[in-house]
């Protein structure tokens, strides 16, 4: 059996063959993702299951990764239509836990022959929801006024516009253009605009020159998430043509769902053409503290565990360095998760899902939180400007403070941050 062919006789015709009246994107959709869907339903298996968060809080077995697939083995089969099931695929964060605890990823080789894309399918359905005229009314909304505005409508005390996505960097004396510029994602530009504030001051400190984009639009990211893929090309164009405008060569990214973005979505969209180097702030700055560039030496009296971001830990395999970063920082008592586990825990921030269910966003962080609780620390350390909002939230009414480990650092080196936490 080749890759093309179909997984089982019933993907082989059926509702699928002469006389099929589904609309071409169905057809599409169908085409590309029916062997990966019957190889992950006729598995069996449900490992999947108990890591995914919002499985963990709902126990609702139409949100699992499983019935994601099994949905598409019966859209296949004539029994369903997208129309039936789009409102399942909400309810996903995105975060990839599935993806790693899958068999078809860990027993490579035999006849799982598939790795299991349950990200890149729930994406996949609610862009064909969207394109079917079926679309979830806070993703909708959100997506409209991001395309309104150019950036995501988060909630802060600046207006969320062009005329202030430079606002967070009054008074540090940027330049606009240059060879390196720093991108800065619309919650920490809006709202967490102490974090842009203190990864400026450090990277200003260490003797790092870049700039800020021309014209900064949202990356687009969140918008391909949600269904909305034609809205996520235009951004990703806008911002593509302003780095080249400029002579961009490297982009530093402070949030991983930027990283994300620009690593794997705008690579998709461009090419060959796309040519510019992407460097993960944190990454970088574990590497300046290595070579001595960097050395923290502020004592800070915390005691810390630290919230491995979904998109860098389990997306992108980033987790030993913010670990580095906060071993360097003097005073901190770090007590780290279970290595076994940690990477199954969520802040529930991610993939749209406080958008249109900000109380399984709440319920995921409160679990997540009681985690914490349990190692008897008095902050929980972050690296993802959007997964700090809800953490804090769930932490207040646990007596844990929400940190991200860019002011954590700046507070080391004698940084004076300024600008709002968001808390």
């Amino acid at each position: 059996m080749t890759d093309s062919e179909p997984c089982s006789p019933a993907g082989a015709g059926g509702p699928a063959g002469d006389g099929d009246r589904r609309s071409p994107a169905t057809a599409e959709f169908l085409a590309d993702w029916r062997n990966a869907a019957y190889n992950c339903f006729s598995s069996g298996h449900k490992f999947c299951r108990e890591v995914c968060p919002v499985m963990q809080v709902t126990r609702n077995e139409s949100w699992s990764p499983t019935a994601f697939h099994a949905n598409v083995v019966a859209m296949e089969q004539g029994e369903l239509t997208v129309e039936d099931v789009a409102e399942d695929y909400v309810n996903c964060t995105g975060c990839g836990a599935c993806e790693l605890r899958c068999p078809n990823t860990l027993f490579t080789g035999d006849f799982y022959r598939f790795r299991t894309r349950t990200v890149d399918l729930v994406k996949r359905v609610r862009a064909l929801a969207v394109e079917s005229g079926v679309h979830q009314p806070g993703h909708r909304r959100w997506n409209e006024l991001t395309e309104q505005r150019a950036h995501e409508p988060v909630l802060g005390d600046v207006p969320v516009s062009q005329e202030h996505v430079r606002d967070w960097a009054h008074g540090l004396g940027l330049p606009v253009g240059g060879e390196t510029i720093l991108f800065v994602d619309c919650e920490a530009a809006f709202h967490r605009t102490s974090v842009p504030r203190a990864v400026a001051q450090i990277l200003r400190l260490a003797g790092v020159e870049f700039g800020l984009m021309g014209e900064q639009w949202c990356c687009g990211g969140p918008a391909a998430e949600m269904g909305y893929r034609d809205q996520a090309r235009r951004f990703a164009e806008h911002n593509l043509a302003d780095w080249r405008a400029g002579g961009v060569r490297r982009v530093l990214v402070l949030d991983p769902h930027d990283y994300v973005t620009f690593t794997e979505d705008y690579p998709a969209y461009f090419g060959d053409a796309y040519d510019v180097e992407i460097v993960l702030v944190v990454e970088l700055l574990a590497k300046l503290i290595e070579d001595g560039t960097l050395t923290p030496t502020v004592p800070v009296p915390r005691t810390i565990t630290y919230h491995d971001p979904c998109r860098l830990n389990k997306r992108k395999g980033v987790w030993q360095e913010p670990r580095r970063v906060l071993r360097a920082i003097p005073g901190l008592t770090f007590h780290d998760e279970d290595r076994v586990t940690q990477w199954s825990y969520c802040s529930g921030a991610g993939g749209g899902l406080p958008v249109e269910r900000p109380e399984l966003t709440a319920r995921i962080s409160g679990s997540r939180m009681d985690r914490a609780a349990a190692l008897e620390v008095d902050t929980l350390v972050s690296a993802c400007p959007w997964s700090e909002r809800p953490l804090a939230e769930a932490g207040r009414a646990r007596s844990i403070d929400v940190v991200d480990i860019h002011e954590l650092l700046a507070e080391s080196l004698g940084i004076e941050v300024g600008g709002s936490t968001g808390r």
